[in-house]
């Protein structure tokens, strides 16, 4: 059964822009046209929307979906394929997961450490500037939270607490 981009887009559940998107970035093939010229689409249309859909969801870009289409298209199985995508996205999601798990730790370390820093009017909250990740790039702090790469306090009053502590 044909149906018009409206009625295929409500089917999905997608936005009739979204289809010619995918029409326009070679995803989906030019679909035939009425004598009005409106978009005709086939169940073979919706198969291949549904299956861009799915392969979204699980997190592929449509640069991946693309080559998987092509394979498909030229009468080639794409299972190896796939099977090297999803392998590479399940890695990457890994990674992502680790270094989030990293973060979480900093992030919850520093909230401990946060409740013994004393509020300032630095221009930048003490809580952040006393992170590893500015200590790792070679910034020090002063006791108010100022950071020099050279150690010493970027501010007036920084620079005599400073002087009076080297008398």
């Amino acid at each position: 059964m044909c149906m018009r981009i409206g009625e295929l887009a409500a089917q999905l559940g997608i936005n009739p822009k979204t289809i010619r998107f995918y029409e326009a970035a070679g995803l989906l093939p030019e679909p035939e046209r009425t004598p009005a010229g409106y978009r005709i689409y086939a169940p073979a249309d919706t198969e291949r929307l549904t299956f861009i859909k799915t392969a979204q969801r699980l997190g592929l870009s449509l640069d991946d979906i693309r080559q998987i289409l092509t394979f498909r298209d030229n009468g080639e199985r794409p299972c190896g394929h796939v099977r090297h995508l999803l392998g590479r996205h399940a890695a990457d999601i890994q990674r992502r997961i680790t270094e989030l798990e990293q973060l979480r730790d900093q992030l919850l370390d520093l909230e401990a450490r946060a409740q013994h820093l004393a509020d300032n009017d630095a221009a930048y909250c003490g809580i952040i500037t006393h992170t590893p990740a500015a200590r790792d790039q070679g910034h020090d702090l002063d006791r108010d939270g100022h950071q020099r790469p050279d150690g010493r306090s970027c501010c007036r009053h920084g620079d005599q607490r400073a002087d009076e502590r080297e008398k």
